[in-house]
């Protein structure tokens, strides 16, 4: 029998031993809403007014995809990594090979470049258990640049110096102003999804103990927690959702080259907008991504060739300003509100 209950502030269905509960007061979900429609609407508007932020937008999406799982890792794990372009490589590399090779197009080649990217993160998940502190940071650090001279070495297949072209493209509607609008809708519909799911896990039983194991692995084996099975889980579910992006880079622009995304400047890109955003918190990842996304495009069309001497001392003085990130700002007003954040392992 299902049985109802209304409370001040929530509705509970429960049905055997099972329950849901959805809240009703407007202060839990009103933000959420409102700027979820703001994102919304904004591509539509650029469609209109200046075609040219869409693709910005697109960017910022993609940066908030890639720091938002690399949070979950770095809460999951207790420990910065410092590589996760290295798994970007294998979900590119992996989609743009079987797309040039067999002509296969987005859907058939994203269930690989999940799959691959999986088993590279489950053959390097022990680097959680076995190294810590500056050793772990310098291993994740190695990993994508090791990569990027094997796609040197073998330049036949990967092409090292060029990258590979001829990748089916994303979307293809014969309109190139209605193509970016779509690509925008589903990078915004990817980056929102991760961040509904790992907002999901943070806030349940799982994300308790991860969120543990962040504060004090000590407290968390005392307590009976499997410390080596959530950090392996954790970061290789996080991993594979990079991964996704690699993927959705090769379709996006028919095109990957390691040389781009592989070097430390895409990587330390990232975890600016992670840490500028907030640190670890995902929903600042999402402040930090539109942030970092809109700043680079700033500069580049107002300053020109000092761009990139201007665009890292500008992210540096964020960094150093705020050392809560932008989205510690709000988080000053709701304090009484508990997201897990990221601390420094000894």
């Amino acid at each position: 029998m299902v049985d109802i209950e209304l409370k001040r502030e929530r509705i509970v269905i429960r049905y055997k031993d099972k329950k849901w509960d959805w809240i009703l007061e407007p202060r839990y979900w009103r933000n959420a809403i409102l700027w979820t429609l703001v994102l919304l609407i904004f591509p539509a508007v650029c469609y209109f007014v200046s075609p040219g932020l869409i693709n910005t937008m697109i960017n910022a999406n993609i940066y908030a995809a890639i720091a938002i799982p690399l949070g979950l890792m770095t809460i999951g794990t207790g420990r910065m990594n410092f590589g996760p372009n290295f798994y970007i490589g294998v979900g590119g590399y992996t989609a743009a090979l079987l797309s040039i090779a067999y002509g296969w197009g987005p859907l058939m080649t994203l269930p690989f470049a999940i799959f691959f990217t999986l088993v590279s993160a489950l053959i390097f998940s022990p680097l959680v258990i076995i190294a810590r502190g500056l050793y772990y940071v310098l291993l994740t650090l190695l990993l994508p640049l090791v990569f990027l001279e094997v796609t040197f070495i073998y330049s036949d297949t990967f092409k090292g110096d060029t990258g590979l072209f001829g990748i089916v493209p994303l979307v293809d509607t014969g309109n190139a102003k209605i193509n970016f609008l779509l690509v925008a809708y589903l990078s915004l519909a990817i980056m929102i999804g991760y961040l509904w799911v790992i907002n999901k896990v943070l806030k349940s039983r799982y994300g308790l103990i991860m969120a543990t194991i962040n504060d004090d692995e000590d407290v968390a084996h005392g307590i009976g927690v499997n410390i080596n099975k959530v950090k392996i889980i954790s970061f290789v579910a996080a991993a594979g959702m990079i991964g996704v992006m690699g993927w959705f880079y090769a379709h996006y622009f028919s095109s990957f080259a390691g040389i781009t995304y592989l070097p430390l400047t895409f990587m330390l890109k990232i975890l600016l907008v992670m840490m500028i955003g907030g640190r670890a918190q995902i929903f600042g990842c999402v402040v930090g991504g539109y942030f970092v996304a809109f700043l680079e495009t700033l500069l580049i069309r107002h300053l020109g060739p000092i761009q990139p001497i201007v665009f890292p001392v500008i992210l540096m003085i964020f960094l150093f300003a705020l050392p809560e990130g932008l989205f510690g700002i709000w988080r000053k007003r709701r304090y009484r509100e508990y997201l897990p954040t990221l601390h420094v392992r000894r």
